[in-house]
């Protein structure tokens, strides 16, 4: 069973350095899963909470509204409920308080039949830090395509 990537979280690597990744299920209505499998969806301003039942929460995913579908058409940007073991769930939420940490949606992906959401626990990075990765990236570009100059 491969993965077939839906979409990435480009600005998650550049704001973020990712610490430690991992796989959710998704709680998904029909017609979300349709509109999932035509590649609509955009989680560039989403994030991840965990409230005090224990339960983890996707915000802001946008996914739009099924074209085909009828009156029972889901809502765009609606909370999510995440599936993790409850052992990694007492796990991220205790080191994102303890650590002062963001769980942020990295990608998303068919992994089979069923919709997966990777999530990393990530730490935010100064402008400094953006600077010197941007300039590490430029300088490997550069040594790839033999401009010295």
């Amino acid at each position: 069973m491969g993965k077939k990537i839906i979409a990435k979280n480009k600005r998650a690597k550049f704001d973020y350095q990712l610490l430690e990744l991992y796989e959710a299920g998704m709680v998904l209505a029909g017609t979300e899963v349709k509109s999932l499998r035509a590649g609509k969806v955009s989680i560039g301003e989403a994030h991840i909470t965990i409230d005090k039942n224990g339960e983890v929460w996707a915000n802001n995913i946008k996914i739009p509204e099924y074209e085909f579908g009828n009156q029972f058409n889901h809502e765009e940007a609606r909370k999510r409920k995440l599936l993790l073991h409850e052992k990694e769930i007492a796990e991220i939420a205790h080191r994102a308080k303890a650590e002062r940490l963001t769980i942020v949606p990295t990608i998303i992906y068919f992994k089979g039949s069923r919709v997966k959401l990777e999530i990393a626990l990530a730490k935010g990075k100064k402008l400094h830090d953006k600077r010197s990765d941007q300039q590490k990236k430029d300088v490997e570009r550069k040594l790839r395509r033999g401009d010295y100059n």
